[in-house]
């Protein structure tokens, strides 16, 4: 990211490192996923192919993630234990999480036609997450006891509630005969009533699915002779264990105990205490603005398999800007985004209680339903393009106390946007006329603005090229909802004008407090003791959007500090 004096913002972001000797545990869960289940008509009380698409998917993660070592799931629901010693991207929570929930929903989008493929999506599928933090491996026996019991009895209750609705019972008839039953009332249910063995019933609904790494041969290649040269390498497989809590079902796997340790007792019965603890999710601090940043994953290597157009893709841009469309018409106490490149950052209102303000909660469930969208969506921009890789991103979240300094936020990010285009403009268009990126790079080495605008006018032969670029390139992308009148009712007469709200995409400049005065229903807050750092832009003939004029050139020079250094090389892997 490029150095501003907004980058002061920094230091509101709080770092989430989990310590060792703990154990991390990212649970993912899903979202609304009874309405996902009945607009898709799975079966009730299990579908079988949406259990297997499940799993499929935690296999397809653990396999992308090698310092996954264990996972189990049930329903709509996976957890995914990493290795004890794991270094992965430095143990930080937030990053693993979303990093996590976003690769399982992308993989959940693509491999639905294998499931289903007589279904057609309907709607993207969200999840949420979190990291469990388990200090000991007595915790972490009890965390996995504790989510197979819950397979257990949730699917002994919604077999027992199906049968019985199946049978002619209303929902809240059934939901009463059930009340209060325990385990051993419904086994007679259903045996007495439905002719039906529980016991019987298959392992993947009464126990859930264990995906784990075990070792296996690999042929790696032959000897002149013909001889295959193995090795040992890591498969991901799936079982099936009444018990995966035991003693004797963890020793029966020698990876497991190797990468964790060994449980010491098996366990009778869980500590209320431990399940308030693996209950618990941290909140961001009230009455603050809520920013959740996201930032494509790995993406440098994406728009270089996907043959994204150097330095901007504007159907790559566009498919950003429809998916931040779609996450603020689903999650209305978003008032306003902004996108550059593979990144967007979304502000929450300040009162706002979406998921009683639990970080990884709110994190999750927008980087979960971005990814889906992207994959959903790309065919609608890429229609010759086959999706090679899963996309993923990571995402945080970051309490910012005061209108002002989220306005800076906002501004450090279109400072970060101008900075990182200009150069990345100058040094595609230097290997484009033969240099090798090396060679480019020198050749930007230590330039500055004005220097760079000189080299683009000597390359492209035209005067002021960089002002020529189209506004989505040079600001960015805004999302908001935009007040508008009904054209409906603007044609009948007298009648008084509806106003309806709309999701806009525009290309402004935020940094003016011009735009913030044009829009005050966005942040529903006064500018009048808002004191911007000072600067004085020309007025830019190019492209006026919404009475913003701003000679992009000039941002970085405001923006920059007069103590930095004149090197400013972004990094090259923008969309």
């Amino acid at each position: 990211m490029a150095n501003s004096k907004y980058e002061y913002v920094i230091s509101f972001e709080v770092e989430d490192e989990i310590m060792l000797p703990n154990i991390i545990v990212v649970n993912i869960d899903g979202r609304d996923f009874s309405r996902f289940s009945e607009m898709h008509e799975f079966m009730k009380p299990n579908d079988k192919r949406a259990l297997e698409l499940m799993n499929d998917c935690a296999k397809t993660v653990s396999e992308q993630f090698p310092d996954i070592i264990f996972s189990y799931g049930f329903s709509n629901e996976y957890s995914f234990v990493f290795k004890k010693e794991t270094k992965f991207y430095q143990r930080r929570a937030s990053k693993i999480f979303s990093l996590i929930i976003s690769y399982f929903s992308s993989v959940y989008v693509t491999k639905w036609k294998e499931f289903f493929p007589q279904t057609e999506m309907r709607f993207p599928p969200s999840f949420q997450s979190q990291v469990i933090s388990c200090a000991s491996m007595e915790v972490l026996q009890a965390y996995l006891a504790w989510r197979q019991r819950e397979c257990h009895l949730s699917n002994q209750y919604n077999t027992c509630l199906w049968e019985l609705i199946r049978n002619g019972k209303s929902g809240k008839e059934a939901e009463e005969i059930l009340k209060g039953t325990h385990k051993q009332d419904k086994n007679e249910l259903l045996y007495e009533g439905f002719n039906i063995n529980y016991k019987e019933q298959e392992a993947i609904f009464r126990q859930g699915t264990c995906i784990l790494k075990t070792e296996v041969q690999h042929i790696v290649k032959y000897n002149k002779d013909g001889s295959p040269v193995q090795r040992l390498r890591m498969k991901a497989i799936k079982v099936h264990s009444k018990n995966i809590a035991s003693r004797s079902f963890w020793n029966d796997y020698l990876c497991l105990c190797r990468e964790l340790g060994q449980f010491a007792e098996d366990v009778n019965k869980i500590k209320p205490d431990y399940v308030k603890s693996f209950l618990h999710g941290s909140k961001m601090m009230t009455s603050t603005w809520i920013v959740i940043r996201i930032d494509g994953c790995h993406f440098h290597r994406f728009s270089d398999v996907h043959e994204f157009e150097k330095p901007n893709d504007a159907q790559a841009l566009n498919l950003m800007n429809s998916c931040a469309v779609g996450v603020l018409e689903e999650f209305r106490d978003i008032v306003f985004s902004y996108g550059v490149s593979d990144e967007y950052s979304f502000v929450l209102k300040k009162e706002s209680l979406l998921y009683q303000r639990r970080s990884s909660e709110i994190v999750s469930a927008i980087v979960s339903l971005f990814s889906s969208m992207y994959t959903i969506k790309w065919k609608e921009f890429f229609p010759q393009k086959e999706l090679k890789h899963v996309p993923y991103f990571d995402g945080r979240a970051v309490c910012y106390p005061t209108f002002e300094i989220l306005l800076d936020y906002l501004a450090w990010r279109q400072v970060d946007c101008h900075i990182n285009n200009q150069y990345n403009t100058c040094f595609w268009m230097l290997v484009k006329s033969g240099k090798s990126k090396i060679e480019a790079q020198n050749n930007l080495k230590g330039t500055q603005s004005q220097e760079k605008n000189e080299l683009l006018t000597r390359l492209s032969g035209i005067i002021d090229y960089y002002n020529t670029l189209p506004l989505m390139f040079r600001r960015g992308s805004s999302v908001f909802w935009h007040m508008h009148d009904d054209e409906k009712m603007a044609n009948r007469g007298n009648e008084p004008v509806r106003k309806c709200c709309k999701v806009v995409v525009e290309h402004c400049n935020i940094i003016e407090k011009s735009f913030w005065e044009a829009h005050p229903d966005i942040l529903g807050e006064k500018l009048s003791c808002w004191k911007p750092l000072r600067c004085t832009f020309p007025s830019d003939s190019h492209h006026l959007t919404r009475r913003v004029t701003c000679c992009d050139c000039e941002v970085a020079k405001f923006a920059r500090s007069d103590n930095l250094s004149p090197l400013e090389q972004p990094s090259t892997n923008c969309l």
